[in-house]
């Protein structure tokens, strides 16, 4: 996925994601964020690693994407300079301390190709994270990815910003090929094309499961769609909050 110009739009196609409870979920597992080292995995923009510094968060972000990490640096440098970003692939982890806390926010984890990465990506925190640390992330439920994005094409349209977005199923099971057209408005009223291509896969539930406590977490929770409810049939968004 090529991400140069992606990131100056994903802002505003991210601002539906309600953030802010990202971050309450992160403080009710940690009984409060002060001071609470937290690393930020596939961190974009740094909307939630600043969302997280305000609480009073020690924050480190990483991301694939050096034009995400771009912006999130501007949008943290004048609050919070101590802020740091680096630019790893999340199953390539390779961080110099320990943290209280990892996240891997807004299906994040999907964009990787197959259960290999996931399992690497889970070691990798494992080892960041210090005894009886937090891993708290969430990805497209099966339901999601089989029936709901299926029933593409979805378009959107602003005054700055619309897309196409058309999907279909990929070799694997549980995935998605996206074909996104992007058209932005430039100042002088014209708009320029740019396309995106997106793979995503998942999982079932239980095999989440086994990957984690495979790797030596232990499993706390399991919700869906920001409610503090099992997960169902339909559901569409599946959280996971699991110890070392």
């Amino acid at each position: 996925m090529m991400y140069s110009q992606f990131a100056s739009v994903y802002d505003e196609l991210m601002q539906d994601i309600p953030y802010p409870a990202y971050a309450d979920l992160i403080h009710t597992a940690l009984n409060g964020l002060s001071d609470k080292r937290i690393l930020d995995v596939a961190c974009g923009t740094g909307i939630l690693s600043v969302i997280l510094a305000e609480r009073g968060a020690n924050v480190t972000g990483i991301d694939l994407s050096e034009e995400m990490l771009t912006v999130a640096k501007k949008r943290a440098q004048n609050r919070f300079p101590s802020l740091q970003f680096m630019h790893q692939a999340m199953q390539q982890l390779a961080v110099p301390d320990q943290f209280d806390a990892a996240v891997i926010p807004i299906d994040s984890l999907n964009y990787l190709e197959d259960e290999q990465q996931v399992n690497q990506t889970f070691k990798g925190i494992y080892d960041a994270l210090l005894p009886g640390g937090l891993l708290l992330f969430d990805v497209h439920s099966t339901f999601k990815t089989d029936v709901l994005i299926m029933e593409s094409p979805f378009t959107h349209v602003s005054q700055d910003i619309s897309y196409i977005w058309e999907t279909e199923e990929g070799e694997e099971t549980h995935s998605v090929h996206s074909d996104l057209a992007f058209f932005v408005r430039e100042e002088d009223g014209r708009y320029i094309r740019f396309d995106e291509v997106h793979y995503q896969r998942t999982y079932p539930v239980m095999k989440y499961v086994e990957m984690l406590e495979r790797t030596g977490f232990t499993v706390e929770r399991i919700f869906a769609d920001w409610e503090d409810e099992a997960p169902e049939e339909e559901s569409e968004r599946i959280f996971f909050q699991v110890r070392k």
